[in-house]
């Protein structure tokens, strides 16, 4: 397991994250006892990164996570929450809103600090808020030792870097968009490391999209990208190989080169997380990787910004 300086935060965070959002029932049911297991295999296997949220599961995920993290010494692993969005329509970047939360995940997690707090989808909240009240908080927190780096998420590329330049922010999470279908984190990543600034590629399957089950009915991509991912995960079948298991060899193993310091993949089960550690120095198969690059080609890069599907859990 390699691991990249966040920088000058004193940080460094393990290349394979663990994505706490599953932790809160977010896809299925799940167990405390389930949770214990998987985040105690994560840091097992080197995994040292945890990210989560609190619109994870609406609170969920942070309250099974702080008790699943409980006996574990806490200068053993990097947690990162976020700040801003506290339900599939609900954002507020006030700095009122903004300390309240950070107090709450704090209690939720048991934690008297946290790492790394991020502003969550920034696209989708007031831009006047986040740049005047949100991020100059978090900046307060950050000198009382409250917060060791400030980070953004989104899905908005042009966005989250103008932003993350700008504003000089210490990390920025991108998610769906640096995986085998869509790869346009790749130069954003290769700029922003240049300045300094660490990148997370978080769901290198795309919400779904990269598996065998397929996308759930909420996802917001276009039913053509849809179709050649369901073409794809078959290809993949024929060969005896799991399309998400190639997905995320591809995303794992290309992602230094492209800039990326982490990438956040959930598990919510220890088989899975032993699954995700493996494809760290898993190589995928070159043939059948190539083949599925070909048939995914005539949707390659296109995320629903650029094919709008039916608008996701945030709306149109």
């Amino acid at each position: 397991m390699h691991y990249t300086a966040i920088g000058q935060t004193g940080l460094e965070v393990s290349e394979l994250s663990l994505g706490a959002a599953s932790l809160g029932a977010v896809y299925h049911a799940v167990s405390q006892s389930e949770a214990d297991d998987a985040v105690a295999t994560a840091l097992e296997g080197g995994v040292n990164f945890i990210d989560v949220a609190p619109y994870y599961g609406l609170t969920r995920a942070e309250t099974v996570l702080g008790i699943a993290l409980r006996d574990t010494p806490r200068d053993t692993y990097v947690l990162s929450s976020k700040i801003g969005r506290y339900g599939d329509k609900d954002w507020d970047f006030s700095r009122d809103a903004t300390l309240n939360s950070f107090d709450q995940s704090c209690a939720r997690l048991k934690l008297e600090h946290i790492d790394i707090l991020q502003c969550h989808d920034i696209e989708h909240g007031d831009y006047t808020q986040l740049i005047d009240e949100a991020l100059p908080t978090l900046r307060d927190l950050k000198s009382q030792g409250a917060i060791k780096a400030i980070g953004i998420t989104g899905y908005d590329l042009a966005l989250l870097e103008k932003v993350a330049v700008e504003q000089q922010v210490d990390t920025v999470m991108a998610y769906c968009t640096y995986t085998l279908q869509d790869q346009r984190l790749a130069p954003v990543a290769r700029r922003l490391k240049d300045k300094g600034i660490a990148v997370f590629n978080a769901s290198p399957l795309g919400m779904g999209l990269l598996t065998r089950k397929g996308p759930p009915d909420w996802h917001p991509g276009h039913e053509s990208v849809h179709a050649s991912a369901r073409e794809a995960a078959d290809l993949c079948d024929a060969s005896s190989t799991d399309i998400s298991q190639l997905a995320l060899q591809f995303a794992l193993q290309t992602a230094a080169d492209n800039g990326i310091a982490s990438t956040v993949i959930g598990a919510s089960r220890a088989k899975h997380m032993r699954g995700n550690i493996a494809a760290v120095t898993q190589s995928p198969d070159s043939a059948l990787l190539a083949k599925v690059e070909a048939l995914l080609a005539p949707v390659r890069d296109k995320g629903w910004d650029v094919l709008p599907g039916n608008g996701g859990k945030a709306g149109k």
